[in-house]
C-alpha cells in the first residue's frame, strides 16, 4: 500500500511539474506510470550502454526499472523509478551516475537534454 501511495505522489510530482513547465515529457512519463503492472517498462544495462553511445551527454530517463543484464562500457547519466542494485553497480563502475526518478523531478531540468527510454 505504502508503495502505491509513494508512486501517486510521484505522479502528482510530474504531472504538476508538466504543467508548470508546459513539458510534456513529465505528463508521458506519469501517465506511462500509471499504466497496469504488467505493462511496466523494464529495461536492462545492455540497451542503456547502446543508447548511451547514440545519445552522448543526454540523460536517459525510464519510467520504469533498471536490470543489471549485460554490460555498460561508456559512462551515462540514467534516472529509472528503481533499480537493482546490481545494475546500479554496473552504472557506476562505467563512470556513470544514477538517480532515482522521485529525486530528479524538477523544473529546473532542461527537457532537451533528456532522452525517454522504454
Amino acid at each position: 500500500m505504502a508503495k502505491k501511495l509513494e508512486t501517486r505522489k510521484l505522479v502528482a510530482s510530474l504531472e504538476k511539474t508538466s504543467r508548470k513547465t508546459k513539458k510534456k515529457i513529465w505528463k508521458d512519463i506519469a501517465d506511462q506510470m500509471l499504466k497496469p503492472t504488467r505493462n511496466n517498462t523494464v529495461v536492462n544495462v545492455e540497451k542503456i550502454g547502446s543508447l548511451a553511445e547514440k545519445f552522448k551527454g543526454k540523460t536517459l530517463v525510464i519510467p520504469g526499472k533498471l536490470l543489471s543484464k549485460g554490460d555498460i562500457y561508456v559512462s551515462a547519466k540514467v534516472v529509472a523509478i528503481s533499480a537493482s542494485p546490481r545494475a546500479i553497480t554496473k552504472i557506476e563502475t562505467a563512470k556513470g551516475e544514477f538517480v532515482l526518478l522521485k529525486n530528479f523531478v524538477d523544473d529546473k531540468v532542461k527537457v532537451s537534454e533528456l532522452v525517454l527510454v522504454k
